[in-house]
């Protein structure tokens, strides 16, 4: 049985910086990502797999210059989520290494790759799967550093955030409020009105 524990341990010092962040990020989005998924639940979402896929999805930042997040690597943040898949290919786990690509932002298109002359490979890099949307969704509600490290953002935040991408960014975004939040979807949204 996959733990995604064991994994990070072989990429991270468990006393660092670095892997108490993506534990802690990891736990976050791997809570709020259940809960999204409970609007879809007829759509029988593997909660397993969001759970697990929660917890890897940045695996890649060590190799990434973010000094706030513990992690001394030479290549730009924007680049964990090719080298995440990277990682988790050699590994055999394709499906888990998909969302470490596909996560950033609301997804990266090749045309956004081209356009911005981003250090990428120039290939879509955008959520297709069900559990791929969901946790893309749900990751953008934490940061791991900063006051909004533990407690989501509201979806004003976000939304402000992905302007600067494109109105399209934003619409994407809007569009999976509409399908995971609980309240949206006329259920419960567990007490958190901020983010509803």
């Amino acid at each position: 049985m996959l733990d995604p524990m064991s994994i990070l341990t072989e990429y991270y010092d468990p006393g660092s910086l670095a892997y108490r962040l993506l534990v802690v990020h990891g736990k976050l989005v791997g809570d709020f990502a259940l809960e999204a998924a409970k609007a879809v639940s007829h759509l029988d979402p593997d909660l397993d797999f969001i759970r697990k896929a929660a917890m890897l999805h940045d695996i890649g930042i060590f190799h990434t210059h973010a000094p706030k997040l513990g992690c001394s690597g030479d290549r730009p943040y924007i680049c964990h989520g090719f080298l995440g898949r990277e990682l988790l290919e050699e590994k055999g786990l394709t499906r888990l290494a998909l969302v470490c690509e596909r996560h950033i932002g609301v997804g990266i298109s090749a045309q956004d790759i081209r356009a911005n002359h981003l250090p990428l490979p120039e290939r879509d890099m955008v959520p297709v799967s069900l559990e791929e949307q969901i946790i893309s969704y749900a990751d953008k509600f934490f940061s791991k550093t900063g006051p909004s490290g533990s407690h989501p953002k509201s979806i004003s935040d976000i939304k402000a955030s992905l302007l600067p991408f494109g109105a399209e960014k934003v619409a994407q975004f809007e569009r999976w409020v509409h399908r995971f939040n609980p309240k949206e979807a006329g259920k419960s949204s567990g007490g958190r009105k901020d983010v509803a």
